[in-house]
């Protein structure tokens, strides 16, 4: 599956945005453009900000997925495999998504 751009008249149905504490940076990376692939999708890295270091901490906020119209529900699922097999690695997702694409 590759990436496809997303045509202009092709419109975001939703967005979610989570995260998994404590995940480096270089997974993030990897999760994202795994997500990329998936047709429909596209995963964005949102900054880290925390004004304070912790070193337990993740270098990156969390990760946002948004879904256009294109996305059926076999890509849909793919999606949730990819996400399940790195909570399965590195611990769970956390939902903090804060807005809702009409």
């Amino acid at each position: 599956m590759n990436e496809q751009p997303r045509s202009p008249n092709e419109q975001l149905q939703r967005r979610s945005q989570i995260r998994c504490p404590g995940l480096p940076l270089a997974i993030y990376r990897e999760v994202a453009a795994h997500l990329r692939q998936v047709t429909g999708v596209e995963a964005e890295l949102i900054p880290q900000t925390s004004q304070q270091f912790d070193y337990k901490d993740s270098q990156i906020g969390g990760l946002l997925i948004q879904y256009t119209e294109a996305v059926d529900l076999e890509n849909q699922e793919r999606v949730n495999q990819i996400l399940a097999y790195y909570q399965n690695r590195y611990g769970a997702w956390e939902d903090v998504t804060t807005e809702v694409v009409p």
